[in-house]
Order: C-alpha cells, then structure tokens, then sequence
C-alpha cells in the first residue's frame, strides 16, 4: 500500500534551516526543535531557524569563554584595524544585508538600506577605540605616588534583538562590545534570523578570531540560559516594555550587568504656530516608515489649539500617496508587517477605536493588499478624536496606525506627554524657539526632536528612553556604550626609593 505525503508539509520540511555560528564557524542545531520564518510580502514560508538548547548555549558560552582572553590581550590598534574592515565589508555588502531585511521582515529596500547605514555609523564609532578607551592619571597624589585608572572588558557578553533591525541594532551592540575587547553572543529574533547569519561570515572574513562573535538562535530557552549563566557578564536588550522588564530583573538576579530597552509611545507635539506642510510630511513619515515598526516611530500626533483641523486635514491628505507593496516593487514605499499575528492584532485598534468613540479617518484594512494578499499587509490607517483612555492611546501599537490627541494648550500637552508610562522619543513642531527650548528642558523623555520627527542620536552620543523605556542605568551605543561594556580599575603606585620605606599603622593619607 502506497503511503501518500502532503505535499506542502513535504515542501516546507525541505526548505534551508538557519543554524547557529559557534567558534567562528557555521553550526547545525541538535535540539531537535525549530521554527518557521516566513516572507512577509507572500505570507509563505521560506526557511527554517534552528532553535537551541541548553546543551547549545552552554558550548556557545565556552567557545566565546576560551577566547577572550587572547582577545582582550590584542592590542587596540590590531582590533580597531579589524573593526575597520569590518566596517568596510558591511558597506560592501549593504545591498545583500538589506536583501535579507526586505525578504524576513517585509521592509522596503530604501528602509533597509538606511538601517544598514546607522548601524554602519555605530561600527565607524567603535572604530575609534583607542581614543574611547583612553583612561586617566594623576600624577604625585602624595610624595612618590601616582594613581591612574584603566578600563577594561567584562568578559563574555551577549545581546538580544528585536525582529524590526535585524543588522542595525546588533550593530549597535557588537562594535563597541568587541572593540573593547568582550567576547559577543547574539541571540538574534526567531523571525528575521539569516542577517545574523550574514554579518557572521563578514566578521571572519574581516579576521575577528574564532569566539568572538557567536550567533545563537532560538527563543525563550536561549534566552533565559544566557540570563542565567554564569559565565556571561552582561546583557543588552531591545524589545518590549514586559520583556524588557523580564530581562532586566531577571538578569541583575542572577548578577549581570543589563541594559534593556523597552517599548514607546512616541508623541509629535504641534504647536499653532508650526509649518503645517512640514508637520504633516514629517508625521506620515515618522508614523508609516517601516509599516510602523519602529520602536521611534511617531504614535500619536498632539495637536494643539486651532492647529488640530488644518493639521489632520493635511496628514490625511499625505496617505493616499503612500503606495503600500512588496519590496520587490520599486515603487513601494511601505511593506507588510512582520507576520500575519501582528498585522492581524494591529488591525484590531482599527475596530477598538471606533468602538470606544474615536473617529476613523482613513482605514488601512480597506487596502487591496488588505483584503486579497497572502502576504502581511495593511494600509496606513489615521484615528482622530483620541482620548488617553482608548486602547488606541494606551498601547504600543506599533504598525501604521497613526493616532491625533487634540488638546487646548501646551501645558495640556506636556501633562499628556509626562503623564505617559513611556518615555523614549518625542517632538515638538514650532516656529517658536523659547517654546522649543522651554519643552525640551520640561519634557520627561529620554531623546527629544525639535522639528525633527525621529531623533534617533548620531552614534557619538547614547540611544535611550526613560522611564518604561529603559530598564538599566546606561544607554545604548555611543560613550555610554563604552561604559558599559568596560569596568574602571584604579592603580595607586609607588616605586621604591631606597631609605623612604618605614612601618606606618595609620590610615593611608594623601598629604
């Protein structure tokens, strides 16, 4: 009797499997248990991603373990000429990085593209790293003594990424982590994982030795083994507000020294007197880029005064222009989002709002993609007459959903903006400079834009929200991305002067 097989499950168990890269080389899961990794823009599957166990990671944390010392003893100028070709090799290869952006998480070329080149601008920071890690000396702090403090690298250190900058955001951590002189682990998201893949062959190429980056793949069991283990020394972290928290507290438990960054809803404030024309480009900008998923996208649009109308007028102008497709489409300038789950929970604020008394402007699941696609995808979508009680307002939506608070005064909007558990990005759009600055000193959130929609900093300075932000002390890349990376040590010395050296119980004094 002829046995039969169904033919998508026969398909689909064919597709490649993305492993790991362990020891500076390519490894094959043994665990067992895997994942589905989907195009966005089709809605089919196209590969597998291994999921690792216990067992894997452990072998991981050795390898990185056995090689840090011999990294940390390379000097700075053999690292930062790696670094350099690193770097070099990423601009190279743009193009193929931002082919796998495009096909696991469904962003357009040009957004891939621009994610690469920030994440460049973190690896051309880390370049840099004989003067970052420059320390400090006193010279005769008391008679023959000097004191001088160095930093040093932690050891083994791991980062964990989110699924919307799969190259970007482990650029932001791995740079400044090796060129430091730490040994890297990334566990990269279960959903866009070959970019990790990719990167890791760049960084051998470029002569990082074998250990210093490791690529982990998997999902909670990888990443509560690293938050646990003993031998890794700190955790960085991008996601969501409750994961965050998770890694957070969850991590210091267990020792480590930990940034997390959380969710945001981000606020655009505009004031009366702002350029209406420039205000509306930058919201539609700031709110659909990226189907959304950005954890800096513009949320919610504060309009004050008599600026709400005109305002939501012109927005709403803006969003039939904005042509919604596959990457694959020269023309597209937002594509689906990440998985059908997502798009699907996005598209029910859409339904909540109207619900709960808010005003559909323009509903993005009357897109064609919307409705006939396979693929991932739903139109910009634009909710006005918002109240900070709707779930539209509380949540971090984080699709292209843009929401618009009208509110009377600045005042009003300032309590709105503090008032929120986020405190990550905002802006303020105004012609007014002591309005500008008196908002940037009042305004309880960690990255302010002045008309400027997304004021993500320029790698020389640190990414960072407050409040639920950020759970940690330091923020990302950047000085404090040097900081947290390496420890200070301290040297009091004193040579010995032959006759001087006598026997002394009392505290040691300066003087």
């Amino acid at each position: 009797m002829t046995q039969t097989v169904d033919a998508p499950a026969a398909r689909a168990h064919a597709l490649p499997t993305v492993g790991h890269w362990i020891g500076g080389h390519p490894a094959a899961g043994a665990s067992g248990r895997r994942g589905p990794v989907f195009d966005p823009a089709t809605g089919a599957q196209t590969r597998w991603v291994d999921f690792a166990s216990v067992e894997e990671v452990d072998r991981a944390v050795a390898a990185a373990k056995a090689a840090f010392p011999a990294w940390r003893a390379t000097s700075l100028s053999k690292r930062t000429d790696i670094l350099f070709r690193v770097r070099n090799l990423v601009d190279q290869h743009r193009r193929e990085i931002a082919a796998l952006l495009t096909a696991e998480h469904g962003k357009v070329p040009s957004d891939a593209l621009g994610e690469i080149a920030r994440g460049l601008e973190n690896l051309e920071f880390a370049c840099g790293i004989p003067q970052l890690l420059k320390g400090g000396f006193s010279e005769q702090v008391s008679t023959g003594v000097d004191v001088y403090q160095l930093r040093q690298p932690l050891g083994v250190v791991a980062g964990i990424t989110p699924f919307n900058f799969p190259a970007m955001v482990p650029m932001w951590m791995f740079g400044n982590a090796i060129a430091c002189g730490n040994t890297f682990i990334l566990k990269p998201s279960e959903k866009d994982p070959s970019a990790s893949i990719f990167l890791a062959e760049l960084l051998r190429e470029a002569g990082v030795p074998e250990g210093v980056f490791t690529v982990v793949q998997g999902d909670k069991v990888a990443v509560d083994r690293i938050l646990e283990h003993p031998d890794v020394a700190a955790v960085s972290f991008v996601g969501s507000t409750p994961i965050a928290r998770y890694i957070y507290e969850t991590g210091t438990r267990n020792g480590k020294r930990v940034q997390a960054l959380g969710g945001a809803k981000n606020h655009m404030i505009v004031l009366p007197d702002a350029d209406i024309d420039m205000a509306a480009d930058a919201a539609v900008s700031a709110g659909y880029g990226s189907a959304g998923e950005r954890c800096m996208a513009i949320a919610t649009v504060v309009a004050v005064g008599g600026v709400a109308d005109p305002l939501v007028e012109a927005i709403s102008a803006r969003l039939p222009k904005v042509k919604v497709g596959p990457g694959t489409d020269p023309q597209a300038e937002m594509g689906p989002l990440v998985t059908r789950q997502h798009r699907d929970k996005v598209a029910s604020y859409l339904e909540g709002a109207e619900a709960q008394g808010a005003t559909i402007v323009a509903d993005g699941r009357e897109h064609p993609l919307y409705r006939d696609s396979e693929g991932f995808f739903l139109g910009v979508s634009l909710i006005d007459e918002v109240t900070p009680s709707m779930d539209c307002y509380r949540d971090e939506i984080f699709g292209p959903v843009l929401t618009v608070v009208r509110v009377p005064t600045y005042e009003d909007a300032l309590r709105l903006v503090n008032d929120n558990p986020y405190g990550n990005g905002t802006a303020i759009f105004t012609r007014d400079g002591g309005a500008a600055r008196q908002y940037q000193f009042d305004v309880n959130v960690g990255m302010v834009g002045i008309n400027v929609p997304i004021p993500v900093p320029v790698a020389y300075y640190s990414f960072g929200g407050w409040k639920a932000s950020l759970f940690g002390d330091l923020h990302m890349y950047g000085p404090d991305g040097i900081q947290f990376y390496t420890r200070t040590k301290v040297v009091t010395s004193r040579w010995p002067d032959p006759g001087t050296s006598k026997v002394d119980l009392g505290f040691p004094r300066t003087r």
